[in-house]
């Protein structure tokens, strides 16, 4: 079977449920931490993977993975469906899908600003401007790029905003070497 259909099936479901027993927010950030936790240690798949690890044992590490002891309710009964099912090598993908499917279902816009220094008041501007213009929710993953010297970088549904200062100092420069090979 093929591992997005799958994948798709099940992180409907689970939203679906999340939903009806009013979860879906939580459960996002859950699945977002078990997808990061996946993403960060390729050994975490093999690991839950793995048909010798008892059933309790992958129960236990995928909850650790996504918040702890905290870990809700509907989460925990969707991990003891997916190993019980023995579909845990789909997990990685489920999770993939959920984020997309609450995203799509809550209208959340996801973009990537790179600064030179950390600024929450920059953040906030463009998550506001970002949002006001497209009535959509906005979620950055924010880095911090020192080699920017200032301004920023918002990368966002397929469209660049390179407004640092290196940047602009580096079309100065090609300007300037453009001007001088038309002297020599």
């Amino acid at each position: 079977m093929n591992t997005g259909v799958v994948s798709t099936r099940y992180a409907k479901a689970l939203l679906d449920f999340a939903v009806e027993q009013g979860q879906d927010e939580v459960v996002y950030a859950e699945i977002k931490q078990l997808a990061e936790h996946y993403a960060r240690l390729p050994q975490l798949r093999k690991t839950v993977d793995s048909p010798v690890l008892p059933v309790a044992d992958k129960l236990k590490l995928l909850r650790e993975a996504a918040g702890g002891e905290k870990t809700s309710d509907v989460l925990t009964r969707f991990f003891r469906l997916v190993i019980d099912e023995k579909r845990e090598k789909f997990l990685q993908f489920m999770a993939w899908s959920y984020i997309d499917l609450y995203r799509e279902k809550h209208h959340i816009l996801m973009g990537k600003l790179i600064t030179a220094v950390p600024s929450a008041k920059l953040e906030q501007k463009m998550r506001d401007l970002i949002a006001g213009k497209t009535k959509k929710t906005v979620e950055f993953s924010v880095q911090v790029d020192p080699e920017l010297i200032g301004g920023y970088i918002l990368e966002m549904a397929g469209y660049r905003v390179d407004a640092s200062v290196a940047s602009q100092l580096k079309r100065v420069k090609q300007q300037f070497v453009a001007r001088n090979r038309r002297i020599v």
